[in-house]
Parts: structure tokens; C-alpha cells; sequence
């Protein structure tokens, strides 16, 4: 049977404007960096898709190594569009990056114009597109001018095979002078992708200010820390966690400290009538310079509590402060 999507899918969700563009972007989006590849369960991250969409989440984040194997959750992701869900293809927001080692010898990874453009053009074959709305550099290229990895951006929203160009995992200095070269190119840089979350706030150490002086938006991306910030490691590391079977998070990063900290989080959370992942989501979305949060899910209820988030995102001053000095 062929998907027929929500027809109130756009009555619930936030949806808020990116920088100074005229693009919005849903509050939660999701990313299919994990649990999309070739080694999930088709039939799991589809539901995932469609539940995604039925909630008003329109905008869908890859990068060309997603998987595992890399270039799989692109290549998923296509098929599902394929299959029924590209019919709805103008109401959404696709984006995908380059900057990490996606094949051998010098040309398949950081940030050369022939690595840039030649991995957007197999991304827009795996996935059936003619064109991504943003395409990102992943991250700087300390080998790499700066301006060589601007000015393919700059070429490739050019040849419309990208309607926005973005950047991820840039410094503040770096990200200033990302944002410079290409409003002189005239491809204005949309969004920043940094990790942020309550358990790593770099992005609070200069680099909101950057994007907020110079309206870029900005995505946060591991919003969740990896799944600490949920209710599973409440009681330590459960079987088949992330921390058993990923290696983006490491059992000794789960020390009885950070376990405690969580344990308060969480019960401060269950006072403001949320869950824990909820309360994380909602405490990003404070900044209004923050416009999306970028979740992953390995099944649909985790796409339904994300965005339960929404129904309560304003914090007074003494849970701010709560909240700082269990972070402490």
C-alpha cells in the first residue's frame, strides 16, 4: 500500500525562520547519520521516514558516508523517495555533506573542489535527486585554502545542484571567514551545524554569536549526546546501547558522575512534565538563534517524543540556573 502522509502534518510543528534567508526549517529535524544504512532493517527506518513527515518534520540531513556501509543512507534514502515518498519532494528539505573520508586515494575526502563536487554528484545519484536544498561542508581542511572549499560551494549552488550552502563543525574564526568569503561570492553562507547539547556547549564559546551577528542559522546535531540525555542510562549501560555497539560513544564515557548528573536532569525534567530527551530538545531550542535540532531515532516512538518537545519549551530563570549548576 502506498504511503499517504498526515494531512494535518503541518499544524503541530514550529517551524522557524534559518538566519537572515527566507527558508524555514521544522524545529526538530532528522538526520539518518546511523540506523539508515544497509545494516538496519528496511521496513524500521521507512516507518521512521513516514512518521517523521506525518509530524511535520520536512527537512531529512545525510552526508555522503552515512551508512554503515558509507553511502548507504543515501542510497536507502533514495529508494524510499522513489518508492512513493518523492512525490512530496517539494515540501521537503534534503541536505548533504562532504568532508570526511568517503574513498580511497587523495581526492575522496576533506575539503578540495574536486572532492566537494565530485562527492555531490555521486550523493545525487544514490539518492535519485537532481538537487539537495543544502549541501555542507562537513568540516575545515587544515590543507586546503579556505577559499577553494567556499568557491565550491559557491559552484555548485551555481550548477543547481544545490540551493543553499552550509557549513559544519567550523570554529568561530573559521566559521567568520567561511561566512565572509561567500557573501563576497554571493552564495551567502544559510547554516552552521555544530554538536551541541546540554553536555557540550562549545557552540556557546563564540560561535552563536558569529552566526547570530552575521544571521546564519544554526542546527544543532547530537542535541541527545549520543543517547545520554535519555532515560537509558539512568541505570547504567543497558545491552545493545550505542555504547556497546558504536564507536561515537565509548563505555568509559558513561562514568558514575556523568550518571548521577543525568539522574538529576531527569528528575528536573519529570517536574516540568517532560521526558529527559524532551527537556534537552527544548533547552537548544531556548536560543532563538538555534533554528533546528537535529535528532537520529532507530524507531518511531523516539521521532513521537522528540517532538512531544515542542508542547513545552519555555524555562524560567531558576531552571536555567538549575539546570547550569547540575551541568557544572
Amino acid at each position: 500500500m502506498s504511503y499517504i502522509p498526515n494531512g494535518n502534518r503541518y499544524d503541530s510543528m514550529l517551524y522557524r525562520r534559518c538566519g537572515q534567508s527566507g527558508l524555514k526549517l521544522p524545529a526538530i529535524s532528522l538526520g539518518l547519520w546511523q540506523n539508515f544504512g544497509d545494516v538496519d532493517l528496511r521496513s524500521n527506518y521507512e516507518q521512521t521516514l513516514y512518521k517523521a513527515f506525518d509530524a511535520g518534520i520536512t527537512h531529512f540531513d545525510l552526508a555522503n558516508n552515512y551508512g554503515p556501509p558509507p553511502g548507504s543512507a543515501e542510497k536507502n534514502f533514495g529508494e524510499i523517495l522513489k518508492s512513493g515518498l518523492g512525490q512530496y519532494r517539494d515540501e521537503m528539505i534534503i541536505s548533504t555533506k562532504a568532508g570526511y573520508t568517503m574513498w580511497d586515494g587523495p581526492y575522496g575526502d576533506w575539503g578540495s573542489k574536486k572532492y566537494l563536487v565530485s562527492s555531490l554528484d555521486q550523493s545525487l545519484k544514490r539518492m535519485g535527486l537532481e538537487y539537495v536544498d543544502i549541501f555542507y561542508h562537513h568540516r575545515p581542511d587544515p590543507n586546503t585554502p579556505i577559499e577553494e572549499s567556499m568557491m565550491a560551494l559557491d559552484l555548485i549552488v551555481r550548477q543547481g545542484k544545490a540551493l543553499y550552502a552550509g557549513i559544519s563543525n567550523y570554529p568561530p574564526d573559521l566559521a567568520k571567514e567561511a561566512i565572509d568569503i561567500l557573501r563576497k561570492l554571493g552564495t551567502p553562507c544559510l547554516i552552521h551545524q555544530p554538536k551541541y547539547s546540554m553536555l557540550v556547549r562549545t557552540p556557546e564559546e563564540g560561535l552563536l554569536d558569529t552566526l547570530g551577528q552575521h544571521g546564519v542559522g544554526c542546527i544543532a546535531f547530537s542535541p541527545l549526546a549520543q543517547g545520554l540525555l535519555t532515560d537509558k542510562y539512568l541505570n547504567g549501560i543497558p545491552s545493545q546501547s550505542r555504547a556497546t555497539r558504536h564507536p561515537s560513544l565509548k563505555p568509559d564515557q558513561i562514568t558514575e558522575d556523568k550518571i548521577s548528573m543525568i539522574r538529576k536532569l531527569n528528575d528536573m525534567a519529570a517536574g516540568r512534565g517532560q521526558t529527559l530527551a524532551q527537556m534537552a530538545i527544548a533547552w537548544l531550542l531556548r536560543d532563538e538563534r538555534v533554528t533546528s535540532v537535529l535528532i537520529g531515532a532507530s524507531k518511531v516512538s523516539q521521532v513521537e517524543d522528540a517532538v512531544g518537545a515542542l508542547n513545552q519549551l519555555d524555562f524560567s530563570d531558576a531552571e536555567l540556573n538549575a539546570i547550569d549548576q547540575i551541568l557544572a
